[in-house]
């Protein structure tokens, strides 16, 4: 049964009461899963009162309760993920087993939040006097405002989620109107763990109206985003213009670089299932592959071959591999970028289409001989489109790698040193992968540079934005 859907304001869940609501769609075949209530402005003044309200004592609380609450959601993820993996599908789209996994990989940031909340230190300066004491504190900031995507309904929430209540904090959520299940799950579980009313807040309702009062209210001091640039950087300008701490997790248009010295058939297989997983909705996904000019053509058939193997259908089938684009507005979006691309002389390898005429599925697609200046090489298609493009020496790819004004994730595939360093240093990326994918586990920092964003979730930087600090400095 798809999740009963809810508001959840000071530990209470809220249905009805002639609040507008809106259909939540499954996109693989069109229909209606259930209906959404939006939060009234009365709705959202409550929950900013409820989370001022409670951040007041939650603040006090032990970090070992805090612990307690966050190890239990992340054992209820865990017996649950089967079900809450099924809705993901149901209004997200993706493969079940993708769902089931990110349910699963954020019981381990539960764990990971859980314990580094046990370990918000903070310092003793020695003073100049003997009977001057100076110490440092780091002191929750106190409500939170926190917007999250519907690519990853259940991962971007928890992160959030976790990071604010471990730190001390109080929040105020809004989740993704178009794939909510996940993030009711969530406050589902936290209630059940026993989190105080009013320190977990969740809203819906038009994302612009929502946001600005939020972030406008002088209750709310934090404002963390994943989404857009353009979104990103508006929402980051309101919270600028009241002094607001922000955390902003934004978009990229990641590049992919293989060293003709790389395990080729290896780096065609992993960037293959790394593109296409989600159906490339994905803030992360290698949006531009740049290869070798020796192994160009090697690289090219097996990614070809690999792509093609991909099955597309319903993510509740066992055997699909890429489910549908979530949204229908996403498949004119595909078609402008591949005719744009075919017009500045691309070639399609294979796909290029969408898929039947039920749901909103997109045949997985690679480019060839395509343009710089094409769309899809410098707007991202968060989509199933890959442009591969060849280079001749490793500078000439770092440059087309920095050429844009993003920098979220980057990848490199080399068996060299000399090119895995020249890597390191010349990509402008808040997270650079080489030979593998090793990004977004709990205990590693997830950010970007330039465009990208500010800040980073994850780590032992996952507290930075939930805290401020604070000198004590005391003579006797």
């Amino acid at each position: 049964m798809y999740e009963s859907l809810s508001l959840y304001i000071d530990g209470e869940f809220i249905q009805g009461g002639g609040r507008t609501e809106q259909d939540v769609f499954d996109p693989a075949t069109g229909s209606s899963l259930g209906r959404l209530p939006h939060a009234t402005r009365a709705d959202l003044d409550r929950a900013l009162a409820a989370a001022q309200r409670a951040f007041e004592t939650w603040k006090h609380v032990s970090p070992m309760e805090k612990s307690r609450i966050l190890r239990k959601v992340a054992e209820l993820s865990r017996e649950r993920a089967q079900e809450i993996g099924r809705n993901i599908t149901l209004d997200q789209g993706k493969p079940l087993a993708e769902a089931v996994g990110e349910v699963l990989r954020c019981a381990d940031h539960c764990d990971w939040h859980a314990e580094e909340c046990r370990r918000i230190y903070g310092r003793v300066i020695p003073a100049r006097m003997p009977n001057v004491r100076q110490m440092v504190l780091r002191e929750p900031v106190g409500v939170c405002a926190a917007f999250t995507p519907w690519n990853f309904p259940f991962n971007q929430a928890i992160r959030k989620i976790a990071a604010a209540v471990g730190a001390g904090c109080t929040i105020v959520i809004k989740g993704p109107e178009d794939t909510p299940s996940a993030v009711v799950a969530i406050a589902r579980m936290f209630h059940e763990a026993g989190l105080p009313p009013g320190v977990l807040n969740l809203v819906w309702g038009v994302p612009p109206e929502v946001s600005k009062h939020l972030i406008e209210s002088p209750i709310v001091r934090k404002v963390s985003f994943t989404g857009s640039v353009p979104v990103g950087k508006m929402l980051a300008a309101m919270a600028g213009a009241h002094m607001k701490r922000i955390t902003m997790e934004l978009g990229g248009h990641s590049p992919a670089i293989v060293c003709d010295d790389a395990d080729i058939d290896r780096a065609a297989d992993m960037l293959s299932t790394l593109k296409f997983t989600n159906a490339g909705q994905v803030c992360v996904s290698p949006n531009r592959i740049y290869v070798q000019e020796k192994a160009y053509d090697r690289f090219m058939a097996r990614f070809i071959e690999a792509t093609r193997k991909i099955k597309v259908g319903s993510g509740l089938e066992a055997d699909t591999k890429m489910g549908p684009l979530a949204h229908e507005r996403r498949l004119p979006a595909m078609a402008e970028f591949i005719e744009d691309a075919t017009a500045r002389g691309a070639r399609i390898e294979t796909g290029g289409a969408r898929i039947g005429e039920r749901g909103n599925f997109w045949a997985p697609t690679i480019l060839s001989n395509v343009a710089v200046d094409s769309k899809v090489m410098t707007l991202e298609p968060f989509g199933p489109i890959a442009p591969v493009v060849p280079f001749k020496s490793l500078d000439e790819a770092i440059t087309r790698a920095n050429s844009l004004p993003y920098g979220l994730a980057s990848y490199a595939f080399t068996h060299s040193t000399r090119n895995a360093l020249q890597i390191q240093n010349g990509i402008e990326s808040g997270m650079v992968n080489i030979n593998h994918f090793g990004h977004g586990l709990p205990e590693s920092p997830f950010g970007g540079v330039k465009d990208s964003g500010i800040g980073s979730e994850g780590g032992s930087e996952t507290f930075d934005g939930y805290l401020v600090t604070k000198f004590i400095s005391q003579m006797d």
